[in-house]
């Protein structure tokens, strides 16, 4: 498991990043958990801006999961200056969000998410969901080297 690298959560909805901290939890996920709650602070921590500005250049996220909206710049457009990037278009992008909109869904596909999953209501799916992409894209998955 790469449990070296962190985890990108970009959620601004304080009681969906508790779940989501509380599945990582109950799942055992070791990976540092870093939350990002708009789409500025995601951006920043990508490229080592802003209040990331020392952020150790080896430490891009080894997933991100990115809510769509977002105040300040919306998760659509963090996702495509993610890929516009040599530096982070590598980075997989899971877009975790409650939006069922064919439009988002497509849009975010075309930006290029590595994954598109709709955020179960229901808190036992949610910890069975967390856990599948914990074991997915950090045991499972080989990443790219960038």
């Amino acid at each position: 498991m790469n449990a070296n690298r962190p985890i990108l959560l970009v959620e601004d909805n304080p009681d969906d990043e508790a779940l989501t901290l509380r599945a990582f939890s109950k799942n055992s996920i070791p990976n540092k958990v870093i939350v990002a709650r708009d789409g500025v602070e995601a951006l920043d921590y990508l490229f080592a801006t802003g209040i990331y500005a020392n952020r150790a250049e080896d430490q891009l996220p080894a997933l991100m999961l990115l809510d769509l909206k977002l105040p300040r710049i919306d998760g659509l457009e963090v996702l495509k200056r993610v890929r516009a990037n040599p530096a982070t278009q590598l980075v997989p992008v899971v877009v975790l969000t409650t939006s069922k909109e064919q439009q988002d869904i497509s849009e975010a596909y075309n930006l290029g998410a590595n994954s598109y999953i709709r955020k179960p209501v229901d808190f036992e799916k949610f910890l069975q969901a967390v856990g599948q992409l914990g074991v997915y894209w950090l045991s499972l998955n080989e990443p790219a080297l960038s």
